[in-house]
């Protein structure tokens, strides 16, 4: 068997690849840089482990049986090995060799980090991560291109996706929900690249927003809270990296739990809290060109599986045409993210969508499905700071001639930058009275007098 084989065999273990590793919780961090001769020396005793193993027994071994097993196999290699290394390192080796053969090696100390939010591979010898909103570079490395090469294969089997020369791109998704993308040469010229947007292991909730990071205000939850369980259409807007897909998590747990709720997303990362949840996600073609399955098939064919509300992680073609028609008839409460700078750039988008679609629709109609549709367009922004705001939440009020008209109900006002780069702000109601206030009344949402009052200047 050769060693990409016993890898591919290894790779099958159920082990979480987030999980920290329990048998060692004293193991020290890595150091900044490995040395050549640690990473020689970790490489020769992963090999004779991957050899003396039984591999095919690796799965019948609950996962911390499975820790302590490497853990005793490395020891006695490093007496066969006479190794001179000291006790920081010869744990180190043990933590880095479990993290090889269970998880997904050198990214394993980043993903166990709560604090990292995104973690960025530009090649086997440079690793970025994100945290609080901030690009730092790390001391995490590869030992070389192939190891790199292995650790994405590894990532995307677990989804029965693939990556090679014929499909050298692909989009996947770890057990954690964490989103992954891998491109590796001749499209990537400098070697493989590997980005992974990471969800926390505990949701954030509204009253995080509001509290610790400040997101949005009191007011602005409660009218949010009440869009959701009062079975509005909502479209949030937003930049990479904004806050869509959280914001999105965070509303449908307002959902009550006697509906029945549809989800249709690319790469699968949506976690709903009601009972009554089924998940559908696209498929890309196979390596004959056929069996893709599209974002606009699923659209269809949740139309007929009796949805209360049909959640799409994010509309970016023409499924846009059958997400509207949904809403519009019957579907009311429906959610999606789309990419755009401001709420207006969102509905223009949409109406590009809905030309994908070629169905030879004039703009007015166009126009006219979007302004039926949708009645909520929140919009999301990373500022310069790394913090992200909840920065418009605009009503659709219908048509004018042939532009949609729209009016804002909250905003964000920057008001400048502090002298360590902090965007400086309030959040401020308009004094408009919206439409959809009347709607949410009806379903038992009461909102304060005050909710929409222009002079309550709020951080």
């Amino acid at each position: 068997m050769s060693f990409r084989e016993k890898l591919g065999a290894a790779r099958l273990v159920p082990v979480a690849p987030a999980e920290p590793v329990q048998a060692l919780p004293e193991a020290p961090p890595p150091p900044a840089v490995a040395s050549d001769a640690y990473q020689a020396l970790k490489g020769r005793l992963h090999l004779k482990l991957i050899d003396k193993f039984d591999l095919a027994a690796l799965e019948a071994l609950p996962p911390q049986t499975l820790r302590q097993e490497i853990s005793a196999m490395v020891e006695r290699l490093l007496q066969d090995e006479a190794a001179p290394v000291n006790d920081i390192e010869r744990r180190s080796l043990i933590r880095d060799i479990q993290h090889e053969m269970l998880g997904f090696g050198p990214l394993e100390l980043l993903m166990a980090d709560p604090a990292v939010s995104d973690i960025l591979v530009n090649s086997w010898r440079q690793v970025w991560v994100e945290r609080r909103g901030k690009l730092e570079l790390t001391g995490v490395s590869f030992t070389d291109e192939k190891h790199l090469l292995r650790i994405i294969d590894k990532i995307v089997s677990l989804v029965g996706r693939r990556i090679d020369e014929s499909s050298p791109m692909v989009d996947a998704r770890l057990p954690d929900g964490s989103r992954v993308n891998a491109v590796i040469p001749p499209v990537a010229l400098d070697g493989p690249l590997l980005s992974i947007r990471r969800f926390g292991h505990t949701p954030l909730r509204m009253e995080n927003l509001v509290g610790d990071l400040k997101s949005l205000t009191p007011d602005m939850a409660l009218v949010l809270e009440g869009l959701a369980r009062a079975k509005v259409n909502m479209l949030i807007s937003g930049g990479t990296g904004a806050g869509k897909t959280t914001l999105l998590n965070i509303l449908s747990g307002f959902i009550p739990a006697g509906e029945r709720i549809v989800t249709i997303e690319d790469a699968a990362e949506l976690r709903m809290q009601q009972p009554h949840v089924v998940r559908m996600e696209t498929r890309p073609a196979n390596i004959e060109g056929r069996g893709e399955i599209t974002q606009r098939a699923l659209v269809r064919n949740a139309l007929r599986m009796r949805p209360d509300r049909i959640i799409i992680g994010e509309v970016r073609g023409a499924e846009a045409v059958d997400m509207l028609q949904a809403m519009n008839t019957g579907h009311e409460g429906s959610l999606t993210t789309i990419h755009a700078n401001s709420p207006r750039d969102a509905l223009m988008r949409l109406e590009n969508m809905i030309g994908m679609a070629n169905l030879g629709l004039p703009q007015k109609a166009a126009r006219q499905q979007i302004a039926s549709a949708i009645t909520v367009v929140v919009q999301v922004l990373r500022l310069i700071d790394g913090r992200r705001r909840v920065t418009s939440l605009q009503e659709i009020t219908g048509m004018e001639g042939e532009v949609v008209t729209m009016q804002e109900i909250f905003a964000f006002r920057q008001t400048g930058v502090g002298a360590e780069g902090e965007v400086e702000g309030y959040f401020q109601a308009t004094g408009v009275r919206p439409k959809f206030a009347e709607r949410l009344r009806t379903f038992g949402v009461q909102l304060p007098e005050s909710t929409f009052d222009p002079q309550r200047m709020l951080r």
